[in-house]
């Protein structure tokens, strides 16, 4: 259920502005209709020690070598962290002076180890050399020219070098080797005296590695201020009067009017605007709906304020999926007795646990229905694990008596109805709150439905051959096509009029959405399809290990093992892929949901480091 909202606007006298935010913050039920940055040091501040703690991470001990470190107080931990700061500071510095060195080391290094000092000491006793490196052909012209004074080297890079007092001329090329400031010797002492200072920071960043704990601490306190001062910033006031504005839920007003009377606020309530698209989502789950709250946190979606909660739905059509798409009993053994092992070493359930549980509970009956553990055929001779299948939907249909196509009809009609029923739903779920609203555009959802209907039957018909008749079928869209037009652009601030204009005006999008609705329903033999797909994938894997006997029976194992593996890993993307995407796509959009919803977020003192 979505909760419903008031707008509240929150007065005190300017000298207690500070008092009135601790006071709100303390209540933590007020979402502010707006929010200005906070204050630039404590943002800052809190991306240093982000920052600060990700590098210290890489120097962290061994967990299980790791032992408890009390936390800092607030004096030592600046202490510390100081220290930190420092230390990276000159660590990075000491990189880029480390790189410049054992850089300008390898370009000396085919030179050999000679002292800058003294060639600059010859230049300035008037002995101005420089060095070049010259090719075969330019060495021999400047060998005869009398005006060069040069003197032959060892060679650099297979390349001829020479010394030559003054320049050579422009018009014989060559390389000129730039004079350093240090030679290979004073690089080098310098390279070790850089890895000594880069340890010695290291030591600081390794003995503060083990304060993740008070990092922590203090990111939240930090993260803390930062919302106050937002609020601060957010907050508007003149001399006398300070207000700040925002949302609250219904059911927090007795809750909101006691704080108030105590903190001798002045307020007002009013019912949110028509208009108002800021106003936040904030979902009541209920203990078995709650369940799919996980799915929603990982997908990053939240209905719209003025959207319908079809949280119940979500999961039970869900858990269906998943369990047809997993599609193999033994694997959800595998994912219950990996939830139970998890939730023995966390000591605990959360909605995460409970979700699997069910999930995979789920996929345990669908893959006995089916008859499918493990992709093993030889499943079928046990008698427990034949009695529990119905007959056409085994996967296995000759053990039944039943023929191949006759069970694949079977399981794809079965898909087709999952998705005429969920799609019919979400047509009911848009007539209901449409009604609600006075939109007369709800006829135009009943279309729908009809055609939903009569898109299944079609479907029944062409992909099954399932004897319908086919002009009833043709009847029944026309009507639905009828029906969308007419009523299609209908809303509460239209005329019927205009309504029924800008429904005629949209008459060939309306013919192509309903194209689209048959391509709805059809989408739905995906369950079907997936299903199969991974049912093939774990007889192949089989079929690979049977073929090993003797000492390679331990090759075969490995295969089955590496097999399945893969194939469940594939499934739980199928999961995602097309478990997700029936429930996202097709489904909410035949309820009209949008997915727009702006997450509750009260203006409070967190507990936990918000992401």
């Amino acid at each position: 259920m979505i909760e419903k909202m008031k707008m509240v606007c929150v007065v005190s006298s300017a000298s207690r502005k500070d008092e009135m935010l601790e006071g709100l913050r303390n209540l933590g039920v007020l979402h502010l209709s707006e929010k200005k940055s906070p204050e630039h040091a404590i943002s800052e501040r809190f991306t240093s020690l982000s920052k600060t703690a990700s590098v210290l991470a890489e120097y962290a001990p061994d967990k299980k070598a790791q032992k408890e470190v009390p936390l800092l107080s607030d004096e030592q931990f600046e202490e510390m962290y100081q220290e930190v700061l420092e230390a990276t500071d000159k660590m990075a510095a000491l990189v880029q002076e480390q790189s410049v060195a054992a850089a300008e080391l390898d370009r000396l290094s085919a030179w050999g180890d000679f002292s800058p000092a003294e060639i600059i000491n010859l230049k300035q006793e008037g002995c101005d050399l420089h060095f070049y490196r010259i090719g075969k052909k330019e060495y021999a012209i400047a060998a005869q020219d009398p005006d060069i004074q040069m003197i032959r080297l060892a060679s650099v890079d297979k390349m001829d070098t020479v010394a030559v007092v003054g320049s050579l001329p422009a018009e014989i090329p060559a390389t000129e080797f730039l004079l350093p400031e240090k030679g290979i010797s004073e690089l080098e002492r310098e390279l070790e005296r850089y890895r000594q200072q880069m340890a010695a920071c290291e030591a600081v960043l390794k003995k503060a590695s083990v304060y993740d704990a008070s990092f922590q601490v203090q990111l939240l306190k930090t993260q803390n201020e930062e919302t106050l001062s937002a609020a601060r910033e957010t907050a508007e006031a003149d001399e006398d009067f300070v207000w700040i504005s925002g949302y609250l839920p219904e059911a927090e007003l007795p809750q909101f009017k006691a704080t108030a009377a105590v903190h001798k606020w002045a307020w007002a309530c009013t019912d949110v605007a028509e208009d108002d698209t800021q106003i936040p989502t904030k979902v009541k789950y209920g203990k078995i709906s709650g369940l799919i709250k996980p799915v929603f946190d990982i997908l990053g979606i939240l209905p719209g304020y003025r959207e319908t909660d079809i949280s119940m739905w979500f999961l039970l059509f869900f858990t269906l999926f998943f369990a047809m798409i997993i599609g193999d009993a033994g694997y959800g053994v595998l994912i219950l007795l990996g939830t139970i092992a998890y939730a023995v070493k966390t000591k605990g359930l959360n909605n995460g646990s409970y979700l699997l549980i069910v999930l995979s509970v789920a996929t345990i009956l669908w893959g006995a229905v089916t008859g499918t553990w493990f992709g093993l055929e030889k499943a079928m001779e046990v008698p427990l694990l034949r009695a529990m299948v119905i007959p056409s939907f085994a996967n296995y249909p000759e053990y039944f008596g039943v023929t191949a196509l006759t069970q694949q009809n079977a399981i794809m009609k079965f898909s087709f109805s999952i998705g005429a029923v969920q799609m019919a739903i979400g047509s009911l779920i848009a007539v209901r709150r449409k009604i609600a609203e006075k939109n007369l555009s709800w006829v135009a959802d009943l279309g729908w439905l009809v055609a939903i209907v009569a898109m299944y039957l079609l479907s029944l018909y062409l992909v099954i051959g399932e004897d319908i008749p086919v002009v009833p079928v043709f009847v029944l869209i026309g009507a639905a096509y009828i029906l969308v037009v007419l009523f299609g652009g209908m809303s509460p601030d239209r005329t019927f009029a205009q309504g029924l204009k800008a429904g005629c005006a949209d008459a060939f999008t309306v013919f192509l959405n309903t194209i689209s609705c048959f391509g709805n329903v059809m989408s739905y033999i995906r369950l079907f399809a997936v299903g199969m797909a991974g049912l093939a994938i774990s007889q192949s894997f089989n079929g690979i290990a049977a073929g090993f006997e003797g000492p390679l029976m331990i090759l075969g194992v490995c295969v089955v093992l590496i097999g399945h593996g893969l194939n469940l890993i594939m499934c739980f993307l199928s999961v995602v892929v097309h478990g997700v995407r029936l429930n996202v796509l097709e489904f909410s959009g035949q309820a009209g949901l949008e997915w727009t919803g702006i997450e509750y977020e009260p203006f409070r003192l967190n507990d936990k480091i918000r992401k």
